[in-house]
């Protein structure tokens, strides 16, 4: 009975410090737009919004059009946009749309869990 305590105490200090760590990892984020579209400017705020609030101080966030970088977006495997590529941390992640829904946007990140 004691080694099973003590094998949960143990199980719950790691859990714990996986969540430290998940809250210092720092994210590397590729949005693919294109151009002055209403969709991308909409992706562009909310992807900007979402990191301020849950990512603040652990994020680069890049914006590329692919019109006036068309190599960077087939480079990153996009075959729609707007598309969020999370590089960092991995597992690297694509998400497709104007990200205006910001549940399945962090749980796509891995910011929160399903």
């Amino acid at each position: 009975m004691a080694k099973r305590v003590k094998k949960q105490i143990s199980v719950e200090k790691a859990l714990a410090a996986a969540s430290r760590r998940a809250r210092k990892q720092h994210y590397v984020l590729r949005l693919c737009v294109a151009g002055a579209t209403p969709r991308s400017a909409a992706a562009i705020k909310n992807v900007t919004e979402l990191c301020e609030q849950h990512l603040k101080g652990r994020y680069r966030l890049d914006i590329v059009d692919i019109y006036q970088n068309p190599i960077l977006a087939v480079g990153e495997g996009v075959l729609a946009v707007p598309t969020l590529v999370k590089k960092l941390p991995l597992p690297l992640r694509r998400l497709i749309g104007d990200m205006s829904d910001v549940e399945q946007v962090l749980v796509g990140l891995d910011v929160k869990k399903r």
